[in-house]
């Protein structure tokens, strides 16, 4: 699409003809801004079978099947199976559940053509067109502002901007021109499109959203070791092969050994393991109201090292509030959330009511009178309190509420009857009132440069200036400040020049968007998870740096960029920087680049339309379902239903959760494995020619590797898991310390059942058949003994899985199909005591090896944690918690 000159018929008013219109919308097409074409279902299953680990099984299954062995072919095939269609499940009702919360952001618009207004579809909106905005509306596509009556335009999804800005016809782009998906808030106005679809500046910002996102840290960590472990494999079959020739075995059945020690060496319940986890931190994020688009994103947040996150509406209610006032006798605090008149007004710790505070009251009054707006309660459509008009003037009226004050009984006993309605050039509002007991009562609010002056008050010049010293003092800790005065005249008597002249200063009102209660918590609890959060916003920098400073971001001293000098190239460098205001998207993408390439993983939040390429390059992004935008949703990663922030700290420590799991298996598959392999290459050294014949390898596997496996996916999160700064983005998934304890408990696990095995030939007994029951439940009293929680009945499938696989294990000793089939003998009850004590030995050494492995250093909320996950993420610490 491209913007199109406004015609002579539109600045006439009588819009343009129909047929040219059309012609219009032929040439220039719908007005929508292009979206990414959905996934087909094939492509999606594509995208499951390419990760390395699954490629390695899929090779195991082909080996397999090439000797003759379906049945382990068929298990490994359906481990396949089931992860990719949990896979692509998830991803498609995740896609389902993002599109039942789009919805065109202006569906309908009224617009005028052949001199008749109309209401159409607002994707048959061209330029040109003559289109007519009223107060609620959203405006559907780019515009030039040729009438305007006291239009206040909220241009805080594309802007970021807090404060409504005003709109006539003007030169000036702020004020001349509306622009496609933001909200008219008070008046009404006639614009003429200039552009539509993707030429707007809603369509601008979206097309840098065209990034296409790149492997979660967990699939790169999983990538690497896939890759890894092939060539591991690869190489020990070969020398199992060899040194079976070498001893004289017959080559089919060497080479039927080798294959199934690769089959026992591949985790091949990795790939289930780390899907069921990713699917129940899903379904938990469901349970808390956010949907996960893409399954590895659960993992993703588990990973961040940097939350950066966007101001308004996403930590701010995205609404005006009044939060402080001040009279020339008192001050006082107002507390609340939104536009729900419950709350307090406080003053020297006291809650004060009209009666208790005349001072207060006085000011609120006036506020309340000198005022458009509307409070409008819950009703069916909406569950919250809602506003009518100008967001601040709404502010004030809840303020009102607040103290005890009854609008609609003010607006009876004291009628408006004359008014001068706010202009942006006096920057004031004033209006007169009819008094009962005779005469007028005049209201007046505005910019305290605009009331604060000797022709409108009558005040002291002590009074003024001690007044200006207060309102400068509010406006640098990032309020936006109102002066409000009022006069009584007597029945009949007109004020010496004008209406707002000889007025009385009542006080000032402090306002702001002020944060949700969740944010603080949020910020404090990813502060003390080591994570650093970084404000990024377009609003003023005052208003950024005092909203940091209150939800603990940043100190009051520290250093605000803005977007100009991010142009001009004179700030410092990003990643030193926590505050960023006045910023485009295109340095909200910079910033967030630069954080990526000190090698730090980065999560995104926002809402806004500005916010949407950042989304797309960080390495998560989260936005709000309810206020976010479409190209906010479409966007982001992870979508927050309900709007809550506190979700975040959820899932970042289902992240964990999922992350602590997967080397949690890793743990206990890969020593599992590794004493497999120790035993059928040391075992022919002690007199054992074959240790464990093919059938008794896979069966081992399929038990340990099956059901337990699985259950390890789902085992709760390890306490102090959020006290704890993330694992350094480079580190690999075996990292830690992870490697030397495989191997440490892979080296038990094979001398306890070399030495059972070596007492069972030396006395006598079916020693193969002890080697096959002493090998499997050794491991899995190890996979008792990995338990994130083993004092509690925390993930009883657990339990039930070990509790069926040692079942499934002493029966293939005992039952004669599976003795005939796994070729084992028969044992005497009193060798199962044996059994159970090797299984007791690893549960033991297992929980002793967790109490002795290092602990990371805690993150906590120091003012170096940011410092610290610097230096972790250069690879300077290694020390963890978790598997």
């Amino acid at each position: 699409m491209v913007s199109h000159p406004r015609s002579p018929a539109s600045r006439l008013g009588e819009g343009l003809p129909a047929d040219e219109a059309l012609r219009r919308l032929a040439h220039y097409g719908l007005n929508e801004i292009p979206t990414t074409p959905r996934t087909p279902t094939w492509r999606r299953v594509l995208q499951q079978l390419r990760d390395p680990l699954i490629l390695v099984l899929l090779v195991a299954a082909a080996l397999t099947i090439a000797v003759g062995d379906f049945s382990d072919a068929a298990v490994v095939l359906l481990v396949v199976g089931v992860n990719t269609v949990v896979g692509v499940v998830q991803e498609v009702r995740a896609e389902q559940a993002v599109t039942a919360l789009s919805a065109m952001s202006a569906p309908t618009a009224r617009v005028v053509r052949d001199g008749k207004e109309r209401s159409l579809p607002a994707t048959e909106i061209v330029p040109g067109d003559l289109t007519l905005l009223s107060e609620g509306d959203i405006v559907p596509a780019d515009g030039e502002v040729v009438e305007a009556a006291m239009a206040l335009v909220d241009e805080s999804s594309l802007t970021g901007e807090s404060v409504p800005v005003e709109k006539a016809p003007d030169s000036d782009p702020t004020r001349g021109a509306v622009s496609a998906g933001t909200i008219i808030v008070r008046g009404h106005a006639r614009a003429v499109v200039t552009a539509t679809g993707a030429a707007s500046a809603l369509g601008r910002v979206a097309s840098l959203v065209g990034t296409t996102p790149g492997l979660t840290p967990l699939q790169r960590r999983l990538a690497q070791f896939g890759r890894r472990l092939a060539a591991v494999i690869v190489a020990l079959c070969a020398v199992v092969l060899a040194l079976g020739l070498v001893r004289g075995q017959p080559v089919e059945l060497m080479i039927v050994a080798a294959i199934s020690l690769a089959v026992a060496a591949v985790p091949e319940s990795l790939p289930a393991v780390v899907t069921l986890s990713l699917a129940l931190g899903a379904r938990r994020m469901a349970e808390r109201h956010a949907i996960v688009r893409r399954l590895p994103a659960v993992e993703t947040l588990g990973s961040v090292t940097v939350i950066a996150t966007d101001k308004t509406g996403t930590l701010t209610e995205g609404r005006m509030a009044v939060e402080r006032l001040w009279t020339p006798r008192s001050e006082a605090t107002i507390a609340g959330t939104g536009y729900d008149p419950a709350g307090r007004v406080v003053r020297d710790d006291e809650i004060v009511n009209p009666s208790t505070a005349p001072d207060q009251a006085e000011l609120l009054s006036a506020a309340m009178l000198c005022n458009d707006a509307e409070l409008e309660p819950p009703s069916e459509t909406s569950t919250e309190w809602g506003a009518l008009g100008d967001p601040t003037e709404a502010a004030l009226l809840v303020a009102g509420a607040r103290l005890g004050l009854d609008h609609a009984a003010l607006r009876r006993e004291l009628p408006r009857v004359e008014e001068l309605p706010f202009d942006s050039d006096r920057k004031r509002m004033t209006t007169v009132h009819r008094r009962p007991e005779g005469g007028v009562r005049v209201t007046c609010k505005g910019a305290p440069e605009a009331v604060l002056q000797p022709q409108i008050l009558a005040d002291s010049p002590d009074a003024l200036a001690r007044a200006t010293t207060q309102a400068q003092a509010l406006a640098h800790r990032g309020y936006r400040v109102l002066a409000v005065a009022s006069a009584d005249h007597e029945a009949g008597a007109r004020p010496p020049v004008t209406w707002e002249s000889g007025l009385s200063l009542i006080g000032l009102v402090a306002i702001m968007d002020p944060p949700r209660e969740a944010s603080e918590p949020m910020i404090a609890a990813c502060k003390g998870a080591g994570i650093v959060p970084v404000l990024i916003t377009g609003d003023h920098p005052l208003t950024a740096r005092t909203v940091a400073h209150r939800l603990g971001i940043a100190t009051l001293e520290e250093e605000v960029t803005t977007g100009t000098r991010m142009r001009a190239d004179t700030g410092p460098e990003l990643t030193a920087v926590r505050v960023f205001a006045r910023t485009t998207p295109e340095q909200k993408l910079d910033i967030v680049q630069a954080w990526r390439a000190a090698g730090h993983i980065v999560a995104m939040t926002g809402d806004g339309v500005n916010d949407g390429p950042a989304l797309r390059r960080a390495d998560i992004g989260v936005t709000m379902g309810k206020r976010g935008t479409e190209v906010a949703r479409q966007s982001a990663d992870l979508v927050l239903a309900d709007d809550n922030p506190a979700t975040i700290v959820a899932a970042v420590e289902e992240g964990r959760r999922v992350y602590a799991n997967v080397r949690r298996f890793l743990l206990y598959g890969l020593a599992g494995g590794t004493a497999e392999i120790l035993v059928m290459l040391i075992g022919p050294f002690l007199g054992m020619p074959l240790p464990l014949l093919p059938a008794q390898i896979l069966w081992i596997n399929l038990l340990t590797h099956g059901l337990p496996g699985v259950a390890l996916g789902a085992e709760p999160v390890a306490p102090g898991a959020m006290r704890h700064p993330p694992r350094p983005p480079e580190e690999s998934v075996l990292g830690a310390g992870l490697w030397p304890r495989i191997l440490c408990m892979g080296a038990f696990i094979a001398t306890v059942t070399l030495a059972v095995g070596v007492w069972a030939r030396e006395s006598g007994r079916p020693w193969q058949s002890l080697v096959f029951l002493v090998l499997g439940a050794t491991q899995l009293g190890v996979a008792l003994g990995s338990r994130a929680r083993p004092d509690s009945l925390a993930n009883p499938f657990l339990l039930v899985a070990v509790g069926v696989a040692l079942a499934l294990q002493a029966a293939g000793v005992y039952l004669p199909p599976l003795r005939a089939l796994l070729d084992t003998e028969s044992l005497p009850p009193t060798d199962l005591v044996l059994v159970c004590a090797a299984s007791g030995l690893g549960y033991g050494v297992m929980r002793l090896q967790t109490a002795l492995k290092p602990q990371r250093l805690p993150g906590g909320d120091r003012p170096e944690a940011g410092t610290h996950i610097a230096r972790r993420a250069r690879g300077r610490s290694d020390t963890h918690t978790g598997p």
